[in-house]
């Protein structure tokens, strides 16, 4: 019959086979991944006598996939044609032909898992995988995960070759879109630039942090612990909360600190779940002044026969707010800081140690006590080194460049990710004394913004949706204070919602261009009129000049050393006359890059007082002797 059919038939019928060979290939090769559960984040894996940890950090292979054929070609079963590439690092600053690449690309390493940990429950996670994440395990699918700088985990030990390598296959993409968060490729954004990214720093792409398989005991485990501090005269409490998976029945809790003196509880399951306050005399309290820290030590099951156990640290802390202070253990604080960024040559927001210590010796030299995680939770060593540096710390979410207006479906998808980001962030961070504040959002926008005419109104459908976010956070945790922070031109009604007014502000640089005596004006009539308005305190949580570094002037001129020291005194000046600012935070402690724009000389924002590798400029100087005094 088939060679009764004409030469256009056969054509014809060749295109249809073909077409349905591909179908039946891509429905047959099509997997199911499921999406990473948050709780599973909530403790960092830890090395002791009932768990293991294994680094996968170092050299992996890379491969580009911009057709986006990997998964239909079975590449999870071996990367052909393959590079070297260093995990953790943005795959942006390590090959000149990702510079702007932000398609799908893969990741693939080979490991063995030790024989001794065979009746053990193993989890792989990953610390960061910027933006949507896929991932298998010797060509199996394990899960998925959306979402940039914040880690997911799954376990994985079904799928396991005891006594031979085993391989980690992780498909990455970081396509720029309106419905994700952070947004991108904005119709009508106020960011115009290459990559089209809406908002102010590079989108770097990759495994940005340490990739880690994990284990824990299988018949019982610790699964979260939560712990809550107060104090009452010289008398510190500690709530040691925990949740446990398995047959325990029972657990301690023992508190290390106060020259080698232990406070120790018992406590009992119900429904794995329990709870232990412990009291401790004479209690050092947490503070940049005396960072102390006492060790927690949880073990579940019998003294004669124990099960798991996770070891911790927590500082004995409160942080509250009055109508015009910020009050840390009571007393009155004044948060002296930066916001920066995650961002190196080389590294991109890759993890770098020796960078992150560099930081916080600068930070210190500063006579700073304070920083922002902008736009974006920070690295957990970041976070630990804050804890024993005495750093508090804004945690930010990646929700940097919100909008309410335009396509409805992608509002309810930002506002998905919005919470989905809250519980993961809470979820890991919740344990770090430092962190005294959770921040929702950074800078969103009105449909029309015009920094220039005054603050615009909010839709009730906007204020609602964030209405709902600080809800989930005080569900989430009611011991630390809420905000947002809003952009010059923003509503005020949406910075009514937080427990304390959060704001960046540039008269004088993007408004009032070099005249600092209007812009100073204007600055502090508007913080007299939202603290008036609101009666709480207020912190000006962004204000900088973008300065040239080795640029002088006699006089000070915009994009010069002084310039950016005038700009800084003359805003500090301000907040030193008022009573209700509770902070000042200068952007940005160092330069970083951007997307390409007519505004961004060189694809970098440099508003730092650092430069991007840490060089100081005038400005570093100035706030040392004025911190320091």
């Amino acid at each position: 019959m088939v060679n009764s059919l004409t030469p256009d038939q056969k054509k014809f019928l060749r295109v249809v086979v073909s077409c349905l060979l591909t179908f039946m290939v891509k429905v047959s090769s099509a997997q199911t991944f499921t999406y990473a559960d948050p709780s599973l984040i909530a403790l960092y894996p830890q090395q002791n006598d009932f768990r293991n940890t294994l680094n996968l950090s170092g050299m992996w292979e890379f491969k580009k996939d911009s057709l986006e054929v990997g998964e239909t070609e079975n590449w999870q079963n071996g990367l052909e044609g393959a590079r070297s590439i260093a995990v953790p690092g943005s795959w942006n600053e390590q090959f000149a032909d990702g510079r702007n690449y932000l398609g799908m690309a893969w990741y693939e390493t080979e490991s063995y898992v030790p024989a001794s940990w065979q009746g053990q429950r193993i989890f792989l996670r990953v610390g960061s995988a910027n933006y949507a994440a896929k991932v298998w395990v010797n060509g199996q699918p394990v899960g998925r995960h959306e979402g940039g700088h914040l880690p997911f985990a799954f376990e994985i030990g079904k799928l396991i070759n005891w006594g031979e390598t085993n391989r980690v296959s992780i498909q990455i993409e970081n396509y720029l879109k309106p419905s994700r968060v952070p947004t991108g490729n904005v119709t009508g954004g106020p960011f115009q630039s290459f990559p089209k990214a809406n908002y102010d720093f590079f989108p770097y792409a990759g495994l940005h942090r340490d990739v880690w398989l994990y284990s824990i005991p299988n018949t019982a485990s610790i699964k979260d612990i939560t712990i809550k501090t107060d104090f009452e005269n010289t008398t510190g409490s500690i709530e040691v909360i925990v949740e446990s998976e398995g047959n325990a029945r029972q657990g301690k809790v023992v508190i290390s600190g106060n020259e080698g003196q232990q406070y120790e509880a018992d406590f009992r399951f119900v429904n794995n779940t329990s709870s232990a306050t412990v009291s401790i005399p004479d209690v050092r309290l947490w503070s940049p002044d005396d960072p102390y820290l006492y060790q927690v030590d949880v073990t579940i099951g019998s003294s004669r026969n124990p099960g798991d156990r996770y070891s911790l640290e927590t500082g004995v802390r409160t942080i509250s707010v009055t109508e015009n202070q910020l009050l840390l253990n009571g007393e009155p604080i004044f948060l002296k800081g930066f916001g920066k960024h995650e961002d190196f040559p080389i590294f991109g927001k890759g993890t770098a140690h020796p960078v992150m210590v560099k930081d916080y010796a600068l930070m210190k030299w500063t006579g700073a006590n304070s920083f922002r995680t902008s736009h974006y939770p920070y690295d957990e060593e970041y976070m630990r080194m804050a804890d024993r540096e005495g750093f508090l710390v804004i945690d930010e979410t990646p929700a940097v460049g919100l909008y309410f207006h335009g396509d409805t479906t992608e509002l309810a998808q930002r506002q998905a990710m919005c919470k989905q980001y809250i519980e993961e962030m809470i979820s890991r961070d919740k344990n770090h004394p430092s962190v005294i504040m959770w921040c929702i959002a950074n800078e969103p926008f009105p449909e029309s913004l015009n920094p220039s005419a005054g603050s615009r109104e909010a839709t009730p459908e906007s204020v609602a949706l964030f209405q709902e976010l600080f809800d989930l956070v005080k569900e989430k945790d009611d011991t630390r204070l809420a905000t947002l922070v809003g952009v010059m031109g923003g509503p005020a009604e949406w910075l009514g919602l937080s427990d304390i007014i959060c704001i960046n502000r540039y008269y004088g640089w993007y408004t009032h261009l070099g005249d600092m005596e209007g812009a100073t004006q204007l600055l502090g009539m508007e913080l007299d009129g939202l603290h008036q308005r609101f009666k709480k305190p207020i912190i000006i949580t962004e204000f900088g000049a973008d300065t040239y570094p080795g640029m002088h002037a006699v006089e000070p001129e915009m994009f010069t050393e002084e310039f950016q020291t005038q700009f800084i005194k003359a805003y500090l000046d301000v907040a030193d006359a008022r009573d209700y600012m509770a902070g000042m935070h200068v952007w940005a402690f160092s330069d970083f890059r951007t997307s390409q724009g007519l505004i961004r000389f060189g694809g970098v924002n440099y508003k730092g007082v650092f430069t991007r590798d840490r060089k100081p400029k005038v400005a570093a100087y100035f706030l040392r002797s004025r911190w320091t005094e």
